[in-house]
């Protein structure tokens, strides 16, 4: 029996909580060894300070999973690299195209694997509407991604600062799975990009983009919705209709339901990421990324009223 993959997971916040801790701890490829967090632990499991020190200390893990804000990301993920560490990134895997791609280039270097993982494209529904849709002509494609940020990222000022994308964060989300599925590549025509007047990171955008096809290719992404919540993708075809619903958890064609689970991602985050150290392979793709950084470069930014996580907040 192969022994399983001794894990330092470096940031112990929402997402490590609410996704990786559990699946990690469905996974027997996985042992759970050792964690790095300025002031938060997980029971009996070694916590140290910062992802240096866990190294440092226990030179025997084999991989580190880093759940960091993406504008300190890259700095750990070289060192652990460096020491021979296989490495899975949050996404965005990082604050710019042109660290990711060093780390690639570090990875294949030492010879061990990097997987930049996008957790949407593990949904259920991701892989039957990629098959349903290859070899169709697309007709159109429309993209609704619109959340309550004060619900999902309370408190969390990163998010607004240059690097931590702003709605882009789940609007690369709907990327992720719109390159998965297309059978055809796709490029930003324009788009308009709304910036709180007190923030550095857009609030919502709104983008257009182009394919061989010429299908009329648009996406949404706002943070400002209340109540139910909007994480949708439709297309056209030539041969019928396809809904993505629910981040990809639900699938209709034609108007008929085809997938409706509960979601696994980071279940199959972490069998992939298996799959890549037992190979010795890499996972880096950078379309998601690169379509944010054609929108930060293409779209017109426009100033909107000013973001507070408080709604009623008296900012006299």
């Amino acid at each position: 029996m192969t022994a399983p993959i001794r894990l330092g997971l470096v940031g112990v916040g929402k997402i490590a909580r609410d996704q990786h801790i559990p699946s990690i701890g469905r996974n027997p490829a996985f042992e759970l060894v050792a964690t790095a967090s300025r002031s938060a632990s997980v029971d009996g499991v070694a916590r140290f300070a910062t992802p240096a020190e866990m190294l440092d200390a226990m030179p025997q893990i084999d991989a580190v999973a880093l759940c960091v804000p993406p504008q300190v990301r890259h700095a750990m993920a070289a060192d652990a690299l460096r020491r021979g560490k296989h490495v899975l990134l949050e996404k965005p895997p990082g604050a710019t195209l042109s660290e990711v791609a060093h780390l690639a280039d570090l990875a294949e270097t030492q010879g061990v694997s990097l997987f930049a993982t996008w957790h949407s494209r593990f949904a259920p529904g991701v892989a039957p509407a990629r098959k349903w849709l290859a070899g169709r002509q697309m007709r159109s494609v429309r993209v609704e991604w619109k959340e309550d940020v004060r619900h999902w990222h309370p408190g969390q000022d990163w998010i607004w600062e240059p690097g931590g994308l702003g709605v882009f964060d789940p609007g690369i989300n709907a990327l992720s799975i719109v390159t998965e599925i297309l059978p055809e590549f796709m490029f930003l025509t324009g788009g308009e990009l709304s910036f709180p007047e007190n923030r550095a990171a857009p609030i919502a955008a709104s983008l257009r983009f182009a394919g061989a096809s010429g299908a009329a290719m648009n996406a949404e992404f706002d943070w400002r919705q209340t109540g139910p919540q909007t994480w949708d993708i439709h297309v056209g075809t030539d041969a019928g209709d396809l809904l993505l619903s629910s981040g990809g958890a639900r699938l209709w064609i034609d108007g008929e339901s085809v997938v409706d689970q509960a979601e696994a991602e980071y279940d199959g985050i972490y069998a992939r990421f298996a799959e890549l150290v037992a190979s010795g392979g890499s996972a880096v793709d950078l379309a998601p990324l690169r379509h944010v950084a054609d929108a930060f470069m293409l779209g017109r930014h426009l100033t909107v009223e000013p973001f507070h996580d408080q709604p009623n907040r008296d900012t006299a």
